[in-house]
Order: C-alpha cells, then sequence, then structure tokens
C-alpha cells in the first residue's frame, strides 16, 4: 500500500486512493487464504505419508508387556544397564495408544504411558 507521501506526490483523488486501498485489501485477503490452504494440503499429504508406514499396535487388557527405559528415567544407569523394565499387565487401553499399567503384584501406576515404549512379552 502506498504511504501517504506517496499519495501526495503522485495527486491521488480521495476516491482512486480508497479503491486502490480496497483493491489491495482484498488481494491481501486472497493471497492469505490461498496459503492457508497450500498450508492445510500440505500436512494432510505429509500426515498420509506418515500414516502408511506406522504400523498399529493393539494391546489388551491384562496382557504382559515390557517397557523401555529411556535416558531420562532414573533406571537408566549407564552403558551396561538394562534396556526394558517389567513385566507389566496393562490395566487399561486409551485411544491413540496410551496405556494404564500394573506391576505384576497388582500395583498401579498412576501415568499413562505410550505404546510406543512397550513391547509384547
Amino acid at each position: 500500500m502506498p504511504s501517504l507521501r506517496i499519495i501526495v506526490e503522485a495527486e491521488f483523488e480521495d476516491k482512486e486512493w480508497i479503491k486502490t486501498c480496497l483493491e489491495q485489501l482484498t488481494m491481501i485477503d486472497e493471497k492469505w487464504m490461498a496459503t492457508v490452504y497450500h498450508g492445510q494440503l500440505y500436512q494432510q499429504r505429509m500426515a498420509r505419508a506418515y500414516n502408511k508406514k506406522v504400523r498399529r499396535r493393539k494391546f489388551e487388557v491384562g496382557q504382559l508387556i515390557l517397557r523401555c527405559i529411556l535416558l531420562h528415567h532414573e533406571e537408566a544407569k549407564g552403558k551396561f544397564s538394562p534396556n526394558w523394565k517389567g513385566p507389566y499387565i496393562v490395566r487399561r487401553v486409551l485411544p491413540k495408544g496410551a496405556l494404564y499399567l500394573a506391576d505384576i503384584e497388582g500395583n498401579d501406576h498412576e501415568t499413562t504411558i505410550n505404546a510406543d515404549v512397550v513391547k509384547r512379552l
């Protein structure tokens, strides 16, 4: 959009200036909408490509599993420590791959565990 100094130098009339401003504003809205649309298409394509490669794993209540010990866990004590901890029993399966676990003794854990960090026994 032209600045006030350029408008004065070009000697636009008020009606012409308002008309050009409105045209430029509608062009900005159209470009913004096109950008949003292309961004959504890109996200859909990336999600479709990712979901093709994902293997869905289903867990059932009562199933025995092992939990992965990640580096930020307190059980991770070095290079020669075990990578898996367990066995655990699946107490509840939530949608999107979250699990509630319990020890073999039956002690429930309050936190949910992602299905990506567990494996079947």
